[in-house]
């Protein structure tokens, strides 16, 4: 074999090589983030209270805490999606989107996030529970569950800590059978369930006030 021959061969090898190193590092696939969209939801028109609302950041259920797209469609089965996935973990997307409600109520002083150093009145805990496609027959749902705790923040008894506790379940329908049209329901979900919370806070405060 001639010296250029060989040359030759040797640089096809490398590119090849090179072609398959970078092949590796690239996705096969492209893969979609979604996020919830939705406008805060409408509120009748009340007295704001004298109080300010520490809004903790919540927990979420192991089976739920990743941002990959969770889907049931049997029994005791959760499946996730390989390409389709949520922006940030559903923990802080509830989070985020229930103190954008609460503070856009106007109906509450102020409302904090959970690493301000200023004073509150009261802490709002919560974990969501449920955060997926549930697939029925022909038909999928984004079902979200989500449980809250809201607490006197500087009360030292115990017993007179806790305003209330309550969870809320929505199921949404999807319109299509799309990860995006999921997202869709599943901003919906959390926009029923973020006026529910709402108007719970404010009444629970009104009367312990």
């Amino acid at each position: 074999m001639g010296r250029d021959k060989r040359v030759f061969v040797l640089l096809l090898i490398l590119c090849l090589t090179l072609g398959a190193c970078l092949n590796l590092k690239e996705p096969r696939t492209r893969v979609d983030f979604y996020t919830l969209e939705y406008d805060p939801p409408p509120l009748e028109e009340m007295d704001p209270l004298p109080v300010i609302i520490r809004l903790q950041r919540f927990g979420v259920a192991p089976t739920y805490n990743t941002n990959r797209l969770i889907y049931r469609d049997d029994s005791f089965e959760r499946e996730a999606y390989l390409y389709h996935k949520w922006r940030a973990n559903p923990g802080d997307l509830v989070s985020y989107f229930l103190g954008r409600d609460l503070r856009q109520s106007g109906l509450f002083n102020g409302v904090l996030s959970y690493d301000s150093q200023s004073p509150a009145s009261y802490m709002l805990e919560g974990f969501v529970d449920e955060f997926l496609e549930w697939d029925e027959g022909s038909m999928w749902h984004a079902l979200l569950t989500i449980s809250i705790t809201l607490m006197v923040e500087n009360e030292p008894d115990i017993s007179k800590k806790i305003v209330f506790q309550k969870t809320y379940q929505v199921k949404e329908p999807s319109s299509k059978k799309h990860p995006q049209e999921l997202a869709a329901a599943m901003s919906q979900a959390m926009s029923k369930i973020s006026r529910e919370v709402t108007m719970d806070i404010y009444t629970h405060l009104k009367a312990f006030e």
